[in-house]
């Protein structure tokens, strides 16, 4: 029933502000692959080099080639799809970023929920009459949304990590250790990201629901007044 209640809050508020849903995830899709080269080139060196990745070419023969399906699932969700790189001094790349097929999904997972979470906001805003009120759980998505874009996962090549938040690359000469630990830290706040936007969302959708329904009863309120009144 909870589920029913939050799903009726949020189609309406998605079909009314398609074009912000689709704004928003666009931009953040954007933020998402474009921020860190542009953050690395600004601390580390600038990116020499962008490619995608030639393999795909053959990706229509791989899938349908005789090779199990376990196997091919498995390897399709970790080809990288495309990466930016920094020339280091000596051969060996100062920094590199790829995204993999993972990352897109993340990306776009992040991006829609952020999305749907704007269009709510936006209906609440234009619905309530303080304007601004978000609500804790709203606030709290929003802090979180935007620390997990500002610090969140990304495929690295030549740091000695296979993920690491970008804000790791900004420094050079970190141990082992500490690139574990943000290795780890960047994994649980991708997560915690999405839980905390869900929850957003889903407080949000309940939330409308409930006005929404409070306004069509008394809406029928009123009429049956004045139905008994002529």
């Amino acid at each position: 029933m909870i589920v029913g209640t939050v799903v009726r809050g949020v189609a309406p508020a998605v079909r009314a502000r398609v074009g912000t849903v689709v704004l928003v995830a666009a931009g953040v899709i954007a933020l998402d692959v474009l921020l860190p080269p542009l953050v690395l080139s600004v601390f580390r060196a600038p990116w020499t080099f962008f490619m995608f990745n030639p393999w795909l070419k053959r990706l229509p023969a791989y899938v349908a080639s005789s090779k199990p399906w376990s196997e091919k699932l498995d390897f399709l969700s970790r080809v990288a799809l495309f990466w930016f790189s920094a020339d280091g001094p000596y051969g060996a790349p100062e920094w590199g970023f790829a995204v993999d097929t993972m990352d897109v999904a993340r990306f776009v997972l992040t991006g829609l929920l952020i999305g749907v979470y704007v269009a709510l906001w936006r209906e609440r805003r234009a619905t309530t009459r303080s304007g601004v009120g978000l609500g804790a759980p709203g606030a709290i998505g929003a802090g979180v949304s935007v620390l997990g874009l500002s610090t969140g996962p990304c495929s690295v090549v030549g740091c000695g990590a296979p993920v690491l938040p970008v804000v790791g690359l900004v420094f050079a000469g970190l141990s082992s250790t500490t690139l574990a630990l943000l290795s780890q830290l960047s994994r649980v706040s991708a997560v915690a990201v999405v839980v905390a936007l869900v929850a957003a969302i889903a407080w949000l959708g309940w939330d409308a629901a409930q006005r929404r329904a409070g306004s069509t009863g008394a809406g029928r309120a009123g009429a049956r007044g004045d139905a008994g009144r002529v």
